[in-house]
């Protein structure tokens, strides 16, 4: 059986990975390209690419599979298309190609979360667990028929990079035991309930600022699902700060001051009163400067006092 694998970033490489340890014919990697990266901008491969060239793969990198992809893809006659984080809607001509189909590995339980951003968003949203879904591809953002799903729980501590590991260490598992039953003709697909679709778009700037007049749990979980990528914000004195981690300190109550303002500052950490509870922040990054644990920035110098107030409104920025 042949096999092309479609996938970019961090999250599609233990897919390849395993796919290679189990000895299947992957004739074709098909990723994105390379972009510039960092302060230089200089360019650099996708972690999937890079990982192909480990294996000595072929690598393809169209720009828009539509426009200049197709082709080159269906002259290694796959029987299977493995897609996974790949980064664009797969043209019809593609979808249909494969004798097996072609299937993709999305991060969340379908049909919930559809779209680029589901790891963070099931965070955000305090989700108690999400996992993996394997469907067919269609010409429709995450659409398909549902082949396999694994739940994983997100536990407290976990943020977007903890569960992006696990999700896709799962994914990885999952891939491995629907492509024997798949094959076998052992899957019956399932159509998703359109009812309860829900969508995870990209994180966009606004989605990253904290809005105090929201409760201590929702803006903790806000935290935490942008950590450590694209990581959230506040502002205070026109200057923005970043926000790496909390703790909710009180779910309720607190001192009766107005959401945003700075109840006091500990090497335990600055409590902030919210819309509802108090919110302690532990890991902050001061404009112009690394991230730190609020101790250090306390030993150093600190410029934010009990009183001040973050900004609670984009007109403040």
């Amino acid at each position: 059986m042949r096999i092309v694998f479609m996938g970019t970033p961090d999250f599609a490489v233990p897919c390849l990975r395993k796919l290679m340890e189990e000895n299947y014919n992957v004739v074709a990697v098909v990723t994105q390209p390379d972009r510039p990266k960092g302060r230089k901008k200089q360019l650099a491969a996708p972690p999937v690419k890079e990982a192909a060239l480990l294996f000595g793969l072929p690598v393809l990198q169209p720009e828009k599979l539509k426009v200049d992809g197709v082709q080159d893809i269906l002259d290694y006659k796959p029987d299977l298309i493995v897609t996974a984080a790949f980064g664009q809607i797969l043209p019809k001509d593609l979808i249909d190609y494969p004798k097996y189909g072609c299937i993709n590995v999305h991060a969340s339980l379908l049909p919930q979360y559809r779209g680029g951003a589901p790891i963070h968003k099931a965070i955000i949203d305090g989700q108690k667990e999400t996992g993996v879904t394997i469907m067919y591809m269609v010409e429709k953002l995450d659409a398909g028929d549902m082949l396999s799903q694994v739940r994983v729980p997100i536990e407290e501590t976990d943020n977007v990079g903890t569960m992006h590991d696990k999700l896709s260490r799962a994914g990885a598992k999952l891939l491995l035991e629907t492509i024997p039953k798949l094959i076998n003709g052992e899957i019956d697909p399932e159509k998703q309930d359109e009812s309860k679709v829900t969508y995870a778009w990209n994180i966009k700037r606004e989605d990253e600022r904290l809005d105090w007049t929201k409760s201590a749990r929702e803006l903790f979980n806000q935290v935490r699902g942008l950590n450590p990528w694209p990581v959230a914000y506040t502002v205070a004195d026109n200057q923005v700060m970043k926000v790496w981690e909390t703790h909710v300190l009180k779910e309720d109550g607190g001192d009766d001051k107005e959401p945003g303002t700075i109840l006091s500052v500990s090497p335990e950490g600055m409590d902030v009163q919210t819309g509802r509870g108090i919110l302690r922040l532990t890991r902050i990054q001061p404009a112009g400067k690394k991230a730190m644990a609020v101790a250090d920035y306390v030993r150093g110098s600190s410029t934010l006092e009990p009183g001040m107030r973050f900004a609670t409104e984009t007109a403040d920025e």
